[in-house]
């Protein structure tokens, strides 16, 4: 194949995608709850579509700046690939696998023999992500903050590869603060998924008394305010007896506490503070047995050592008490996700403690091991909403879901 040839290709595998929508749109109808429903509507799967076939553009761009298309003209493993690139091993390893990964379902690399080899496809064109873009924003403009992150990661992925800028400091230098603002937002078409499914979560699993309620790792505060709006809205508001919003990164927990603040007034059930969860629970402030929920969105998957941060939740609820975590539940193992582009940049993202039944791997967990994770912990109970591998079956993409497990007692 010419690189001429590779544009009507591109446009035709972006069409393929999209003429997808209206089926996985029906089956997510009959499979999701009727909560879910107006949340996980058409539209939304549009954009989803849309966004994929973005970072996959940008992934191409990545790929031709750092030359893996010659590196891998003779089968490869992604090893092998860092090394003929002169990359910097410990940070480019994991994003290089995963980009190959990712070539592979697009089928620019093949995958060839055992081991994990792969061989590029040939020389290519490479198609414009600004078309994906513009289309966006013209069906649904609320998604961009996600494109702008995305794009502007991109930029320096070949330097963060080389080893010349840490990952952190594309991510989260004090310049690139507005982008995350944006991003973590119910503003974010794309992101308000996540917050608002966990507030589903929430809603429904708080226990009838009430309590208190610890958020781990609440960003920019956009997660706690969907989930108080929706108890306020459920009429519950009144059975959280405190609020502990807690972050780590400072100009991060700042924000999130000016958020809460603003919206709902300086309540007198409103605590902000710092809380490392890679460390114990008890050094920080928070009592063994005293809560009712720890909640989380897209969180805890980035724990250093999983099960020493679900022993430290475990610890900290009272008998009855309820996990309640918003995630990205990877479908099957060794499946790429298109969020993994950015935050495969943190080295916490990719290179957690590694366990060989729930943990296999960095990034996001599918279902099966989040649950043998949680009931490894001590749990009970654990489910999902929607019943992610059942959605998973007929929509094989789909990975949005709040995940629930008590603690006996």
């Amino acid at each position: 194949m010419s690189e001429t040839d590779e544009v009507p290709v591109a446009e035709a595998a972006l069409e393929a995608r999209l003429a997808d929508v209206s089926a996985d749109a029906a089956a997510l109808r009959v499979l999701l709850p009727a909560e879910l429903q107006s949340l996980i509507s058409d539209a939304v799967v549009r954009s989803h579509k849309l966004y994929e076939e973005f970072v996959d553009r940008l992934v191409l761009r990545v790929a031709r700046e750092t030359g893996l298309e010659a590196a891998t003209r003779e089968p490869a493993s992604a090893a092998e690939v860092v090394v003929r690139l002169g990359l910097e091993p410990r940070r480019a390893l994991v994003p290089i696998d995963w980009i190959l990964r990712r070539l592979t379902a697009r089928r620019t690399v093949e995958e060839v023999g055992a081991g994990r080899r792969f061989r590029s496809r040939g020389v290519r064109a490479l198609p414009d992500a600004a078309p994906v873009r513009e289309e966006q924003q013209r069906h649904d403009s609320s998604w961009l903050p996600s494109y702008t992150l995305a794009e502007t990661v991109a930029q320096d992925y070949p330097a963060f590869l080389r080893g010349e800028i840490a990952g952190e400091e594309v991510l989260f230098a004090p310049r690139r603060l507005r982008l995350w603002v944006d991003y973590f937002s119910n503003a974010n078409g794309q992101y308000a998924v996540s917050n608002h499914v966990g507030a589903i979560g929430v809603a429904r699993w708080l226990p009838r008394a009430g309590g208190v309620i610890l958020e781990v790792g609440g960003g920019l505060g956009s997660g706690a305010v969907a989930v108080l709006e929706r108890l306020e809205a459920a009429g519950r508001i009144g059975d959280v007896r405190g609020y502990r919003f807690t972050e780590l990164v400072p100009a991060f927990l700042r924000r999130g506490q000016q958020a809460l603040e603003g919206r709902f007034r300086r309540p007198a059930w409103l605590r902000c503070d710092a809380l490392d969860m890679n460390r114990p629970f008890g050094e920080q402030g928070v009592r063994p047995g005293d809560l009712a929920v720890v909640y989380a969105v897209n969180a805890l998957h980035v724990a250093h050592d999983l099960a020493f941060t679900l022993g430290e939740v475990h610890r900290a609820l009272a008998p009855g008490g309820e996990l309640i975590v918003s995630e990205c539940v990877r479908p099957h193992s060794g499946q790429t996700i298109y969020a993994e582009f950015i935050f495969n940049l943190m080295e916490t993202f990719r290179a957690p403690r590694l366990h060989p039944v729930y943990r296999p791997m960095g990034g996001f967990l599918t279902a099966v091991e989040w649950r043998a994770a949680i009931e490894a912990a001590g749990f009970a109970d654990v489910r999902f909403v929607p019943d992610i591998v059942r959605v998973q079956e007929r929509v094989p993409d789909y990975f949005a879901a709040v995940i629930g497990a008590t603690r006996p007692g």
